[in-house]
């Protein structure tokens, strides 16, 4: 699929803008809003929880999970397959871990949009909804709110006062809450592997200090601040509500330790991997452990420097000239080390049934390479991708689903991104026959389309 003219790809959002996204409000949040959501809803909180890896860029099917070693050689993968521990899956040679704990995921091989920009890719798989106008230059922000969001107005805060919803190292960039409102937006938690991380390192809605934490007053000083301003500008109507249940989360014990990354033994954190991914994956477990119903992490780079790119990897990705499977022959290692340390844990703690682990980005990449005089790659293709799930009291251990012999076009059990979502919600415990209601006064169902995968159980 080659690039027109003057709407050159700009890629994803980079990692240092990408962490200087600020964080999305907490500041409508009241108890009697959660009790009003679930009686509207009429559904009941559930403990279940789901870790997403957010592969930022739209990862090479070819060279993750879908491998088509027998392809004419423009299409076949760069790099060889190997066997895991399940017969008849394999996957990329970079992926070992993987291979440990192949009998604890299951792969579909056959999702398939029709959005082309990074942005619209992303809304399409997180909030199940077409964008209206599609943006070629991957600025849109979505519509309607993300699954995260509308877990977090669904499910809420429970007695232990844990948030909802987390974002590591911080949002998503094209998707918001939207109509639900700010308060159902992710606690940006910035990133666990910086030295002496804590819940004070994570970003604290419209500019609280929080390394003040540990002063009470001080704290209650600014949210009643921060009360006012907001009232004044017509943002919020906040009452004593709102100050107790946002005073309650943010100095919780209970939400502080699990924050608290360090308490974990040094060896496992080594397992993970001492970079944003590898304790971001561990950070989600703690918080999916202590109740958090939705944590999203973003796989962007693992470090800054010139041989780290994002998942983008047409020919001059992030401007650096070369050959694609250079950079992902860097950036493989660090992704098969975080998320099969965090399969491994999950299911040695006994949470596979309580947790859902899905792998996946905004789409998949042209099976035909590309060349010229920079570099080679594959461009954006969101007719194939792959997705990853483990756990979730799934059956696991199996491929859903195949593409054609160039890996261009599902050719067995097509599926969509809402039934990615269908199958997420399910786990969640979400109905998504329920309908919202946007700023227009339309009627939305959570979900129009989408069914939850049968062959998963």
């Amino acid at each position: 699929m080659a690039k027109q003219a003057g709407n050159r790809c700009r890629g994803p959002i980079g990692r240092r803008d990408f962490l200087r996204v600020g964080a999305l409000a907490l500041g409508g949040l009241t108890l009697t809003d959660v009790v009003k959501a679930r009686a509207n809803s009429g559904a009941e909180r559930s403990d279940t929880s789901v870790i997403l890896l957010y592969l930022s860029g739209g990862p090479s099917h070819l060279e993750t999970y879908d491998l088509k070693p027998n392809a004419p050689i423009e299409y076949r993968s760069v790099f060889d397959p190997i066997r895991t521990n399940v017969p008849g899956i394999d996957v990329c040679e970079y992926l070992t871990g993987h291979a440990r704990v192949a009998d604890k995921f299951a792969l579909i091989r056959s999702v398939r949009h029709t959005m082309t920009s990074h942005s619209d890719g992303g809304i399409e798989i997180l909030t199940g909804k077409t964008p209206s106008r599609p943006d070629p230059t991957s600025t849109s922000s979505s519509e309607h709110p993300d699954f995260g969001a509308i877990a977090s107005w669904q499910r809420g805060y429970g007695s232990n006062v844990m948030p909802p919803y987390v974002a590591v190292p911080g949002r998503i960039y094209m998707v918001r809450p939207s109509y639900l409102g700010p308060q159902h937006g992710p606690l940006n938690a910035n990133d666990p592997s910086q030295p002496n991380y804590r819940l004070a390192s994570a970003s604290l809605p419209y500019g609280v200090d929080s390394g003040r934490l540990d002063d009470r007053r001080a704290l209650r000083d600014q949210f009643d601040q921060l009360r006012r301003d907001l009232d004044a500008s017509g943002q919020m109507n906040a009452g004593d509500q709102f100050r107790r249940t946002a005073l309650q989360m943010l100095t919780s014990q209970g939400v502080a330790r699990a924050f608290d990354i360090q308490q974990e033994n040094a060896s496992l954190r080594d397992r993970y991997g001492r970079n944003p991914w590898g304790q971001g994956c561990l950070l989600a477990r703690r918080l999916a452990e202590a109740g958090t119903a939705v944590t999203t992490i973003v796989i962007n780079t693992p470090f800054n420097g010139e041989q780290f790119t994002n998942w983008d990897d047409h020919i001059q990705n992030a401007m650096r000239p070369g050959h694609f499977g250079y950079y992902m022959s860097v950036r493989l290692p660090y992704y098969d080390q975080a998320l099969s340390a965090l399969i491994e844990d999950i299911y040695m703690r006994g949470l596979d049934e309580k947790i859902m682990v899905v792998a996946m980005g905004e789409f998949g990449r042209t099976p035909r390479l590309s060349h010229n005089a920079f570099g080679t790659g594959r461009d954006h293709w969101p007719d194939a991708m792959s997705v990853l799930i483990s756990g979730g009291g799934l059956q696991m251990g199996q491929i859903v689903g195949a593409t054609n012999a160039r890996g261009e076009y599902p050719a067995q059990r097509p599926l969509t991104p809402k039934d990615i979502l269908a199958t997420i919600y399910r786990h969640l415990g979400i109905d998504t026959r329920h309908v919202l209601i946007d700023h227009t006064g339309r009627p939305n169902p959570i979900l129009a389309e989408g069914t939850p995968i049968a062959e998963l159980g």
